[in-house]
């Protein structure tokens, strides 16, 4: 029997992994300018830095999934983590564009192992808490944007951009060997209800059949189309906002810095609030994550749309209604992941989330391209403003869309896994007696 202060252990192993994971991730969007002077490249060579990276980790992210629930989390995490570091230190030393091209791409393959500490996570935790504790992990995505954000301001003068990478890749070398030897495996299914607590459980790891009933899990659909729109917004704020405040609305470095400051807490902030919202309705209805996903998605939307229609002039206001905005972004993403879970096999949770994060890839890559090309083209005659508007509010409507349709789908799902744990408790009860 784990202890509650070991299975917290854990949680903060994870975190650290993916604070400081993310912090890696966001650093070179910082440093861009300096990397572009050291090389002598234009912006598309500097752009093709985050899109390689990208590209990989959305082809990896299948190959993990399978990996995660064929064979053990634990180990793979660590080699993971390790891969992370290896390949961030490889760049930090990269004589040449093109070298260093290849080691940044070369970071996405750790950039999909996320599913695996989701996965393992559910085995520690059962479905009354886990949109909690998936929304502190979440909390690490805008956490860590801000810490790339302040090791670069306290240490890019001092020691420069490749000492930098050398630091954050020689830390993913040591929460590799923190995961390696610290965190335990856990049978699959181990924390759900019907099985919690039993000595014995009956051995199941991802095959054809398991691999067929995610197509039997109607809900999975609209929540994996929902999820390609979902993240065009986040992605539009975090790589667009700074320049959208500074060219047209006119704010200097520190107006701009105290906003997105702000905004950055709160979408931490509504990560964990959400998940918390999601696991107190989840008790009272099956359909509780999920109308706090759509509840999210919608009071985004709308924020998003009164904050960019704020007059430039009116500093104050927009600098209260965009971290309002922000709380609603991260909000349904520790619902979604709970939902997938609730309702896939747990030999199957890791290729589940995989599907729902290699789509999510694709809409991340797309985002920003499509708003700068409707920014710039002459036809469309709109402006970053209005690009940024018409981006947001159109795939936070279809997100919403697809999000109400999962709410609706979602209990038969439910019910279905509940009745297949139900037949692995007999089945390890039966394995127990046994022997």
């Amino acid at each position: 029997m784990l202890s509650p202060r070991y299975k917290w252990f854990v949680v903060g192993v994870f975190f650290a992994f993916m604070l400081l994971h993310q912090a890696d991730k966001l650093i070179i969007g910082q440093v861009l300018t300096d990397i572009r002077e050291e090389f002598q490249i234009n912006e598309f060579e500097a752009g093709l830095l985050g899109t390689g990276a990208l590209v990989v980790g959305a082809i990896f992210y299948p190959l993990w999934g399978y990996l995660y629930d064929r064979y053990g989390r634990a180990k793979l995490l660590a080699l993971a983590s390790a891969i992370w570091g290896a390949t961030t230190m490889f760049g930090a030393i990269a004589p040449t564009y093109s070298t260093f091209f290849g080691a940044r791409a070369s970071t996405g393959i750790d950039d999909s192992s996320y599913p695996g500490v989701y996965s393992l996570i559910s085995d520690y935790f059962g479905p009354a808490v886990r949109g909690k504790i998936y929304g502190v992990l979440q909390v690490t995505a805008p956490l860590g944007f801000m810490l790339s954000l302040i090791l670069v301001l306290v240490l890019d003068e001092s020691i420069g951009w490749r000492n930098i990478f050398l630091l954050t890749g020689g830390l993913g070398l040591i929460v590799a060997l923190v995961i390696f030897f610290g965190v335990r495996e856990m049978p699959r299914g181990k924390a759900e209800p019907e099985l919690e607590g039993m000595a014995e459980i009956a051995v199941h790891k991802i095959d054809r059949q398991a691999l067929a009933t995610l197509f039997k899990r109607r809900t999975l659909l609209p929540l994996y189309i929902q999820g390609f729109f979902g993240v065009f917004p986040l992605n539009v704020m975090t790589f667009w906002f700074f320049t959208y405040m500074e060219t047209e609305r006119g704010y200097d470095d520190g107006t701009i810095t105290t906003i997105m400051g702000a905004a950055v807490l709160t979408m931490a902030a509504g990560a964990f609030l959400g998940g918390y919202i999601g696991d107190w309705l989840f008790k009272r209805t099956p359909r509780g994550r999920l109308i706090v996903s759509f509840t999210g998605v919608v009071c985004a939307m709308v924020m998003m749309y009164i904050t960019l229609n704020v007059p430039n002039e009116n500093v104050a206001l927009f600098g209260i209604l965009l971290p309002i905005t922000a709380l609603f972004v991260l909000f349904s993403g520790p619902n979604v992941i709970s939902t997938v879970y609730d309702i896939t096999l747990p030999e199957v949770r890791s290729t589940s989330l995989a599907i729902q994060y290699f789509i999510e890839n694709i809409g991340a890559a797309s985002s920003p391209a499509l708003v700068g090309w409707l920014a710039a083209s002459t036809g469309a005659n709109l402006g970053l403003t209005q690009a940024i508007l018409l981006v947001c509010v159109s795939t936070y409507a279809l997100c919403a869309l697809f999000m109400a349709g999962a709410v609706y789908l979602v209990p038969r799902d439910l019910v279905v896994l509940r009745e297949q744990m139900r037949e692995r408790a007999a089945e390890s009860l039966a394995l127990s007696e046994n022997t």
